[in-house]
């Protein structure tokens, strides 16, 4: 199996392909300068030949992203975003750098996850999209450039009260600076029964987003958190009555309002028979997953959007990402 071959088994494919060559450059410098593997182990860890491994480290060199020595800073994000590939089975982690473990991580997990999709982006493509406050704030740091047949796809409902902003605007927002063609889910992102979804689905015009979201080359979505300040609970979409349901369900988190537990298994609760979203299933067969999400106190969500969605990519901040690491060493231990 060539380089080229194991990059495409092992996730790699998924990426845009400016993005793969840099990725296991930095990977392989890694290695072979911090945890200090041999060629010939580097070559079997990543499905490599040496002759690969070699050129890869001369182009590390040659491009000064290795020197002497690493800075403590480089040293410990490019660490967090190792360990999160490893430990996560991710093909890319973005690991963004706090102030202090005190600062708020939306601001920087915005700006890494407008540079990511800037980079993500290629013609032909369509695109699946989520919402909420930190993709939001993205669009801010995403580089405008002209995309041939670029189609972009919310991936949920919107709401009928907003503050502000409109997090659920996301979708469209971002289609509007490339100009590309965007497909909307005009309905509310709860409805009241099973019934009405399957009515506003089959007879209201929704089913073509549905059959096109089948195509999807990647989605970009985040995590959201089951307590009563939550986003959700924000914008009046959930009750606290249904709230505390979930809880008791055993609910840790959401992805699109779909609810899950820690094993990101869908808990029992008519919420996940009534949110208009795309199905989990259709997420999970998109090439690219990409879950951006931060905050300590999300840490559990998100194992449990890991473990449901098994994203290609996950772009969160340096406290979380360790707070990660630490909460699935403990499992593990545990076990």
């Amino acid at each position: 199996m060539t380089s080229e071959e194991h990059w495409e088994k092992t996730g790699g494919g998924a990426l845009a392909p400016g993005r793969r060559r840099p990725r296991l450059r930095k990977r392989v410098a890694w290695m072979y300068y911090i945890e200090q593997m041999t060629q010939s182990a580097i070559a079997d860890a990543l499905g490599l030949g040496r002759v690969t491994v070699l050129r890869l480290l001369s182009e590390a060199r040659a491009l000064r992203e290795v020197q002497i020595s690493l800075s403590r800073d480089i040293e410990e994000l490019a660490g967090l975003e190792f360990e999160l590939q490893n430990k996560f089975d991710l093909a890319e982690a973005i690991v963004a750098p706090l102030a202090t473990e005190q600062s708020d991580p939306s601001a920087v997990i915005a700006a890494a996850t407008g540079e990511y999709l800037s980079e993500m982006l290629r013609p032909d493509m369509t695109l699946g999209l989520g919402w909420g406050e930190t993709l939001t704030r993205a669009l801010d740091f995403i580089r405008v450039r002209q995309i041939s047949r670029l189609s972009v796809i919310s991936l949920l409902g919107g709401i009928t009260r907003a503050r502000q902003a409109n997090p659920a605007e996301f979708a469209w927002q971002f289609s509007r600076l490339f100009l590309a063609e965007c497909h909307l889910l005009s309905a509310p992102a709860v409805v009241d029964s099973p019934a009405t979804k399957s009515a506003l689905i089959e007879r209201c015009g929704l089913k073509e987003v549905f059959d096109l979201s089948k195509t999807l080359d990647g989605i970009v979505v985040s995590a959201g958190v089951i307590k009563l300040n939550s986003t959700t609970d924000y914008h009046g979409t959930i009750s606290s009555r249904e709230l505390q349901e979930l809880r008791a369900a055993g609910a840790v988190g959401d992805v699109l309002y779909n609810f899950f537990d820690h094993d990101g298994r869908i808990v029992d609760h008519s919420l996940n028979q009534r949110g208009m979203s795309v199905p989990i299933e259709t997420l999970r067969a998109a090439p690219a997953r990409v879950l951006v999400s931060g905050g300590k106190q999300k840490v559990e969500a998100m194992i449990g959007a890991i473990n449901l969605l098994r994203p290609t990519a996950l772009i969160t901040d340096e406290a979380t990402a360790a707070a990660l690491l630490a909460h699935g060493e403990a499992n593990a231990k545990r076990a």
